[in-house]
C-alpha cells in the first residue's frame, strides 16, 4: 500500500511558542505551511509557562525608568550560563530581539508587568498571558492559509540522495503519511522532561523532581535528528526549577520565587544551604540534595507585602489562597506548623538578620536579592510565612546544535541541509543555567529566524 503524501513549503513540528512563531512567520511570508502537533491540544510547554519574555531596551522598561542594554543582557546571559553559551546564538538573539518584541506586540502581546528574576541584573522579564498570545499567533496563521493537524506524531525524517532533509514521516491514528517540505522541516518538538529513559541517561538525579512540561515532551525531535548524526550541547546541565509546592499539578503554573523578593530557603532541619540569589535552576539542583528534596521559602510580612497579584512567580496571595503557605505569629510557631526544626530555624533567621545588619558575611555568601540586585532585608516583622517547595522538571534546555540561522549541524559541525531546530530541544544557548524569559524569547526569535531562512532558500531555488 502506497503511503499518502502531502506537499508543503515548510513543515513545522510542535506548536509551542517556537513552532507557532515559525509557522506564523512562514505563513506571513507567503509560504505553504503545515503545523503538526503530536498531542490533541496546541501550545505544548509554552502554554503551561508563566508567560515571561526577556527583552532589553523596551518601551515598558523606559516607562518604569529601567536602564537596560543589549550589552548588559549579554553579560548576564554569559554569567548565568557559566560562560559556556554559544556566543553566536546569543548575538543572534540580541540582534533580533527588538524586531521580535514589536512583532509579538503586533500579534497582541500585552506586556502587563515587568519583573526582575533569575539571572537578571535589571528587570527584563516582560509578562503576558501566554495562552492568549499563542491563540492570537495561531489565528494569524490560519488567516494566512496555514494548516494545522493535531494528533500527528513525527516518527522519522526523510533525506534525499544528496543528504538534504526533504520531509518527515508522520503517524496518525495508526496510519503513516509523508509530509514533503520544499524549504525545510522545522523541529520545535520541545525537550524531554517527560522522558524517563532520556532523563535516566543524561540526568538520573533529576528523576526525583516533580515531572512537568508538555505531555508530548519525550524527545522525539532530538532522537530523529540524532539518527541523522546531529550534534548536541549542554546535556550535562539539565536541572529542575525550584519553587513549586509538592502537590503541584498540571492545571496551572504554580511557582513562587519569594527568595528574589527577600525570603531565605531552609531545609527541614532549619538550615540554609544555598545562596538564594542564584538562578532557580541552580537552586533546583541544590534542593534535590536536601532531605525529602524539600526546601522552605521563609519570609515575613515585609516580603508578603511585595506580592504581585496575577503575575506568575510573584503572586504570594494566590498561593496562600490555595492553602499552600504556612503562617504564624512567631518563627517557632511557624516551624512547628511546617514541620521544621524550631530551634534551628529561629537560630538561622537570627544569624541571617545579624549578618544583614552588620553586612559582615552571610553564612551562604548571599549579598543581594537577585543576581547582584536588591538590598537584603531582615526577616523580623510578623506574621511569618513558610512555603514548602520542591524542584519542578519543567524543561531540559539542551539538545541539538544549531547555527545562528537555526540550521541543525551534525557532530562534525556541518549543516544538515533542510533541517532546522528551535526552542527547547536546542543546546548551546543557555549554557549551565537559565535566565527567566529567555526560553519563550528564544522560541520566538529563532522561530522567526528559521522561517525567514527557509523563505529565502525557497525564493532562491525558484529564481534558479
Amino acid at each position: 500500500m502506497t503511503m499518502p503524501e502531502y506537499d508543503y513549503d515548510v513543515v513545522v513540528l510542535g506548536s509551542g511558542i517556537a513552532g507557532q512563531s515559525a509557522a506564523t512567520s512562514a505563513a506571513q511570508a507567503g509560504l505553504k505551511v503545515v503545523l503538526l502537533e503530536k498531542t490533541g491540544k496546541l501550545g505544548g510547554s509554552s502554554a503551561m509557562s508563566g508567560g515571561f519574555f526577556a527583552f532589553s531596551g523596551t518601551e515598558e522598561q523606559a516607562a518604569e525608568g529601567v536602564e537596560d542594554t543589549a550589552e548588559l543582557f549579554l553579560q548576564d546571559m554569559l554569567s548565568t550560563g557559566g560562560g559556556v553559551n554559544d556566543r553566536a546564538l546569543l548575538d543572534a538573539y540580541l540582534a533580533r530581539q527588538d524586531e521580535t518584541y514589536h512583532w509579538l506586540k503586533d500579534q497582541g502581546a500585552n506586556f502587563r508587568a515587568l519583573e526582575i528574576s533569575s539571572g537578571q541584573s535589571a528587570p527584563r522579564s516582560h509578562n503576558t498571558v501566554i495562552t492568549e498570545l499563542l491563540a492570537n499567533l495561531h489565528g494569524t496563521f490560519i488567516e494566512k492559509s496555514g494548516e494545522t493537524r493535531l494528533g500527528h506524531r513525527a516518527v522519522r525524517l526523510v533525506r534525499s540522495n544528496e543528504g538534504s532533509v526533504t520531509g518527515v514521516v508522520v503517524e496518525s491514528e495508526g496510519t503513516e503519511s509523508l509530509f514533503n517540505a520544499r524549504a525545510g522541516v522545522i523541529l520545535a518538538t520541545g525537550g524531554f522532561s517527560r522522558s524517563t529513559d532520556l532523563l535516566r541517561t543524561f540526568a538520573p538525579e533529576q528523576l526525583a523532581a516533580i515531572p512537568y512540561g508538555g505531555v508530548g515532551n519525550t524527545g522525539d525531535g532530538l532522537k530523529m535528528a540524532w539518527k541523522l548524526g546531529a550534534g548536541v550541547a549542554d546535556m550535562s546541565y539539565i536541572t529542575a526549577t525550584y519553587g513549586s509546592h509538592p502537590e503541584t499539578g498540571e492545571e496551572f503554573h504554580e511557582l513562587l520565587t519569594a527568595y528574589y523578593m527577600g525570603a531565605i530557603i531552609v531545609n527541614k532541619d532549619g538550615r540554609r544551604f544555598v545562596d538564594e540569589s542564584k538562578s532557580y535552576k541552580t537552586l533546583g539542583r541544590e534542593v534535590l540534595k536536601q532531605p525529602e528534596g524539600l526546601g522552605f521559602e521563609i519570609f515575613d510580612a515585609k516580603v508578603r507585602a511585595k506580592s504581585h497579584p496575577g503575575i506568575p512567580l510573584n503572586d504570594i496571595g494566590m498561593i496562600e489562597d490555595l492553602g499552600h503557605i504556612f503562617k504564624a505569629d512567631t518563627l517557632a510557631e511557624l516551624a512547628e506548623a511546617a514541620g521544621i526544626d524550631a530551634a534551628a530555624l529561629v537560630a538561622t533567621v537570627g544569624r541571617y538578620n545579624a549578618s544583614v545588619a552588620s553586612r559582615d558575611g552571610d553564612e551562604v555568601g548571599r549579598t543581594n536579592l537577585c543576581n547582584g540586585v536588591g538590598e537584603l532585608l531582615p526577616l523580623d516583622q510578623g506574621p511569618f510565612y513558610a512555603y514548602p517547595a520542591k524542584s519542578l522538571m519543567t524543561t531540559t534546555y539542551c539538545g541539538l546544535t544549531i547555527t545562528p540561522k537555526a540550521e541543525v549541524v551534525d557532530v562534525d559541525g556541518d549543516v544538515i541541509r533542510g533541517l532546522y531546530a528551535i526552542g527547547e530541544l536546542t543546546g548551546g544557548f543557555h549554557g549551565a543555567a537559565y535566565m527567566t524569559g529567555t526560553s519563550l524569547g528564544k522560541g520566538a526569535v529563532f522561530g522567526r529566524i528559521a522561517a525567514e531562512h527557509a523563505a529565502a532558500k525557497l525564493a532562491s531555488s525558484v529564481a534558479r
